[in-house]
């Protein structure tokens, strides 16, 4: 029982695959026919990104289901709706009033929960492109928070997926399309899962459909099962000898910020950063969570160099691939960079506090005080239960 408090908060870290080549997907067809006219490309180092129109033969135009009845601005489609991030959109919208339609793939354990919270659930699949057109369906606003699942090739759902999603959404006029990406995705195109956000950020952008890319340095959510969690559970906690400075931020920030550029018309087709107030290395995450435990951690380092040696010897065998391709996100994340950006511009920009966003000492203080007052009730309880004979 105490596992489960322990890891009520923690995230499913993103999947890093490989990126063979980055190529429109076969088009579909379905109830709603489309088609595909490829009318050039846009190149870059490691992508050649097609340019393509998807012609909707009898597909409802997005801004009039029928006469007098145009689509509300507050209907929106949010994909990855039960992931980390996806799940924090879904409530601030609901939140804030918005009709919420959520696209989740179909599972033995169905998403009851979002349901439960008041949003609609639609079954679908962006691996399998033909079941997209009806979810958007009387949709205003798209916003995408989806990411592949560790056990399939990234190309399938982040590239494919994406450009039929993208695709849909042009031909279905949807107004406005929010993006989510990594920083510094542009900077790294050795990377696999960040070339091809980057390659995904241009073919919106040439797509012609109003949007908003927002591009994340880290979830505080994540640090919950990476630190703290192995900490309270006196269990080994992995870390690297790198310099690295992350500037992580609470998903619920993240949401509530999103909703905010949003609704401002100013910053249609803009690319947006956000990052916590501080950047933090590894070990001073691991110092606080040492801190506000009450224990010492049982780190186990592993030298940067070790991880560039065993991402060169995978690579040896073809299946490795997939394996030297998550170690090949994990080295930038240990290599001597820094994931933030000054965010006084955006504040404003947004008209946002600074002192509205959490920081990472609140977040794990919050996290900490829960979970040891939830044992120390446990461990009361225990107490008086016991039968002795």
């Amino acid at each position: 029982m105490a596992s489960t408090l322990y890891a009520h908060l923690a995230t499913p870290t993103l999947p890093s695959r490989k990126l063979s080549s980055l190529s429109c997907p076969a088009m579909f067809h379905s109830a709603l026919s489309f088609s595909i006219s490829p009318i050039g490309t846009t190149k870059g180092k490691h992508c050649s990104v097609p340019k393509v129109v998807c012609n909707a033969q009898s597909a409802p135009a997005a801004v009039n289901l029928a006469p007098g009845t145009p689509v509300r601005p507050t209907s929106i489609l949010v994909v990855g709706a039960t992931g980390t991030l996806g799940r924090q959109v879904v409530r601030r919208a609901l939140d804030e009033g918005y009709d919420v339609r959520c696209l989740v793939r179909p599972r033995p354990a169905p998403a009851d929960f979002l349901r439960d919270w008041g949003a609609t659930v639609v079954n679908a699949d962006l691996s399998k492109p033909e079941t997209i057109p009806a979810t958007l369906v009387g949709v205003h606003t798209v916003i995408d928070c989806a990411t592949g699942r560790p056990e399939e090739p990234i190309k399938t759902v982040d590239w494919e997926g994406k450009v039929a999603l993208i695709q849909c959404a042009k031909a279905m006029g949807i107004q406005k399309f929010i993006f989510f990406s990594i920083h510094n995705c542009d900077k790294h195109p050795e990377v696999p899962l960040m070339e091809i956000k980057h390659c995904t950020e241009k073919f919106l952008r040439d797509s012609g459909l109003n949007h908003v890319v927002i591009r994340l340095c880290g979830f505080m959510q994540g640090l919950i099962g990476q630190y703290a969690v192995p900490i309270l559970e006196e269990k080994s906690v992995w870390g690297t000898d790198a310099p690295t400075r992350i500037a992580y931020m609470d998903t619920q920030d993240i949401a509530r910020l999103t909703f905010i550029a949003l609704r401002n018309e100013n910053i249609n087709g803009k690319l947006l950063t956000f990052a916590g107030p501080r950047a933090w290395t590894t070990q001073e995450v691991i110092t606080l969570c040492e801190r506000l435990a009450g224990q010492d951690a049982n780190v186990t380092t592993v030298p940067v160099s070790v991880l560039r040696f065993t991402r060169q010897l995978t690579r040896l065998f073809e299946w490795t691939n997939d394996v030297a391709d998550r170690l090949a996100f994990s080295e930038v994340l240990t290599s001597d960079t820094v994931f933030s950006v000054p965010m006084a511009e955006t504040y404003n920009l947004l008209g946002v506090d600074a002192k509205d966003v959490s920081s990472l000492e609140k977040y794990l203080q919050d996290y900490f005080t829960n979970i040891l007052k939830k044992l120390k009730d446990l461990k009361a309880q225990s107490k008086q239960t016991d039968i002795f004979f």
